[in-house]
């Protein structure tokens, strides 16, 4: 049982920037996220896509943003826990919380941020029998070493920028595939024109191969993926060789476990107060896209302020004894001891 002041649910820039605002309130935090790195939308969507509305920064991208935060937050060293997600919350009798995720952590909190966006992001799959078996055995979201698909017969999904770079990864070098495939639904593509035009390169020179179809049937010998079923663009079934897969095929919100843990909804989020951003359950605040209230604009701006004033509420909270007057990180001599600045 890990005990903490504060748990963040959400990596997002909105959870990062909580992260940092309760450092500032010299409260130490853990983060928990269901993705595989720190950054919510703004890395699996807006990654290289820009950004023009964030104060002082006229123009960045969507990593970039990340990065800053990131380093801005280092400082107050939060513990981040990541590919987990929360799946229980529950109160305690001494009024604090108690968290597990997915993978069986568990936090005894005394306050806790939600700051999940519209829920969860998780990375979307196929609704194919066996998928599940195979999941992380044939079937992957992301390689897990360099030569994970070596003289494999491999099937790329997807039609963006991450999926036309695994071909490229895939079908050259030491490391290289037996064979790659492309498979979309239509031949059009979300990804960088440069890209595709080098992806139509390849198949013309033969290196690689796209194909339009739709997924039907994953084939199986022996619990092994031999073989994907597919729907193709004449509405023929065909089957490729696939020995393994990778799946680029971006991520999916969803609401998930919030709506089993108690907490007022209002069309599927939070409502706080104003003031401190706090929900009806004393000790958790929402911020950012997850909670509602009259004139709520779903802007990575306004959860920055609403991480704000959330900080300050849960100082108040922890410490109802302590004074906590408004300092400035340009004079204060105590913010720069926990900034560690001279």
């Amino acid at each position: 049982m890990i005990q903490t002041e504060a748990l963040i649910i959400g990596a997002g820039p909105v959870g990062l920037f909580q992260a940092f605002q309760l450092g500032l309130q010299d409260i130490r935090c853990h983060v928990v996220d269901a993705l595989p790195q720190i950054g919510g939308q703004c890395v699996e969507l807006y990654a290289n896509k820009p950004i023009y509305d964030i104060p002082g920064i006229p123009l960045c991208s969507g990593q970039e943003l990340i990065d800053q935060l990131n380093t801005q937050v280092k400082p107050f060293a939060p513990q981040f826990h990541l590919q987990e997600l929360v799946s229980q919350l529950e109160a305690t009798e001494d009024g604090q919380w108690h968290v597990q995720t997915d993978k069986g952590t568990e936090f005894k909190a005394a306050t806790v941020f939600i700051a999940a966006g519209v829920g969860a992001f998780v990375k979307r799959g196929l609704s194919l029998p066996g998928f599940d078996l195979l999941l992380d055995k044939d079937i992957f979201h992301a390689a897990n070493k360099d030569s994970s698909f070596k003289g494999k017969h491999l099937v790329v999904l997807g039609d963006n920028d991450a999926a036309l770079q695994a071909c490229v990864q895939w079908r050259q070098g030491d490391n290289a595939a037996t064979s790659v495939t492309l498979l979309h639904r239509r031949d059009q593509f979300q990804a960088d024109p440069q890209a595709i035009e080098l992806m139509r390169q390849a198949c013309a020179a033969k290196t690689m191969r796209f194909v339009a179809g739709q997924p039907t049937a994953l084939i199986q010998t022996q619990g092994q993926l031999t073989g994907l079923e597919i729907l193709n663009a004449l509405g023929d079934t065909e089957v490729l060789p696939a020995d393994s897969m990778l799946l680029c095929l971006g991520i999916s919100p969803k609401l998930g476990p919030i709506s089993n843990w108690g907490l007022a909804l209002e069309r599927k989020q939070l409502p706080v107060n104003t003031e401190t951003y706090a929900t009806q359950a004393r000790g958790i605040f929402a911020v950012g896209d997850i909670n509602t209230y009259p004139g709520k604009k779903k802007l990575i701006l306004c959860g920055f302020h609403e991480a704000t004033l959330a900080a300050f509420g849960a100082a108040a909270l922890l410490r109802p004894d302590q004074k906590n007057p408004l300092q400035y990180t340009t004079t204060s001599t105590h913010l720069h001891k926990l900034l560690g600045v001279s």
